[in-house]
């Protein structure tokens, strides 16, 4: 008798596409910080790439907490496919500043789409973190 195999449930649903594309720009977002984070070189660059490690190491667990809290409220699973934000290059901390505002903006608009209270709060979290970077970035280097 051969073992059954599971299906994949995957929701095609606008909130679970938009959370999708979400996890898949944190994951690049981590990637981007972590090659400027290599990079950065200047007055306040120590700063800077302190920064930028708590950054690209932090978003790594929001993201995985958001898509695990997410495929577990709605018993389906992430298609985790292109990121929204194209051509990314973050050539400087001013680049950096601008990406992490969008960031931001996506964050918003994917968490209107939420009804479940702890996602809205972890988004709410990453959001926090995204701020305290700006910070530590515009004015600790």
């Amino acid at each position: 008798m051969e073992p059954k195999k599971l299906s994949r449930p995957v929701s095609s649903d606008k909130a679970t596409q938009a959370m999708g594309s979400l996890i898949s720009e944190m994951l690049m977002a981590s990637m981007h910080t972590h090659k400027l984070h290599l990079k950065v070189r200047s007055t306040g660059s120590y700063a800077q790439h302190k920064a930028l490690q708590t950054f690209y190491e932090d978003i790594q667990e929001h993201l995985d907490t958001l898509a695990e809290q997410y495929q577990g409220h709605k018993m389906v699973l992430l298609n985790v496919g292109e990121p929204v934000m194209k051509n990314i290059s973050l050539q400087s901390v001013e680049n950096c500043l601008e990406y992490l505002d969008k960031l931001y903006t996506l964050i918003s608009e994917t968490q209107s789409m939420m009804t479940c209270s702890s996602i809205i709060n972890e988004m709410d979290n990453t959001k926090g973190l995204i701020n305290s970077t700006k910070y530590k970035l515009k004015f600790l280097s």
